[in-house]
């Protein structure tokens, strides 16, 4: 007999995984896009650099609300889909068991066998029975708000502060060109970064990324050349 191995699937990843991208994205191509678009307006390196600290703070402080609220939100449908699944097992026990057995009919088992699955899982815990299989819900996938705040204020602060650090090393005179370029680097290191350890492929999501990076960044810039040359 082969002894049991853990297996560590990368699904479990998925709720920090996916704030943490978000985050560090975000903070890269907000500030990143914010600095180039200053730096355009042809102001001081002092103004830019200024700029792209506020962003990192306001940034940073935007996510982490955010996140809570959004995830806050998700938390409390799940409370209330769990609440009243409480309250039907309590009522109808019977129903619920029907239901259930439906549910492994409808994935493929034979209904006497489906009615044994349903009866058994129900023995142990009937209540995680029915919140996996008929709300969708468990532990991989629940909402946690604190840890997505968390994560995204933490990572946006760190992705943020990849462009301000270019911002102090880029020759006076070619910031926007230093920082866009330094900046979508970045972006294609954590796309592919992400993709790695999400287990997906790596030219797609690095791509992606970066697209949308440069996108944004020349958008900034040619908002902040025309209201420079405006003003």
């Amino acid at each position: 007999m082969h002894p049991l191995h853990r297996e560590n699937h990368l699904i479990n990843r998925i709720g920090w995984l996916r704030a943490a991208v978000l985050g560090a994205n975000d903070g890269i191509i907000s500030t990143a896009s914010l600095v180039v678009g200053v730096a355009a307006a042809a102001t001081s390196s002092e103004e830019v650099l200024l700029a792209g600290v506020a962003g990192l703070v306001a940034g940073a402080m935007s996510m982490a609300a955010g996140e809570y609220v959004s995830v806050s939100s998700q938390s409390d449908t799940e409370q209330a889909d769990l609440a009243r699944e409480r309250k039907e097992l309590a009522d109808a026990p019977d129903s619920e068991l029907d239901e259930l057995t439906k549910i492994y009919v409808d994935r493929g088992l034979e209904p006497a066998l489906a009615r044994q699955v349903a009866e058994q899982l129900s023995a142990k815990d009937v209540f995680a029975a029915h919140a996996r299989d008929e709300l969708g819900l468990s532990a991989h996938v629940v909402a946690r708000p604190v840890q997505a705040a968390l994560t995204s204020a933490l990572t946006f602060s760190v992705g943020a502060a990849l462009p301000i650090g270019i911002v102090l090393l880029a020759p006076t005179g070619s910031t926007s060109m230093v920082v866009s370029g330094g900046s979508l680097i970045c972006l294609a290191i954590l796309g592919a970064v992400s993709a790695h350890i999400g287990g997906a492929g790596l030219l797609k999501p690095t791509l992606r990324v970066t697209f949308w990076g440069a996108l944004a960044m020349a958008a900034s810039a040619a908002i902040g050349a025309l209201v420079g040359h405006t003003i």
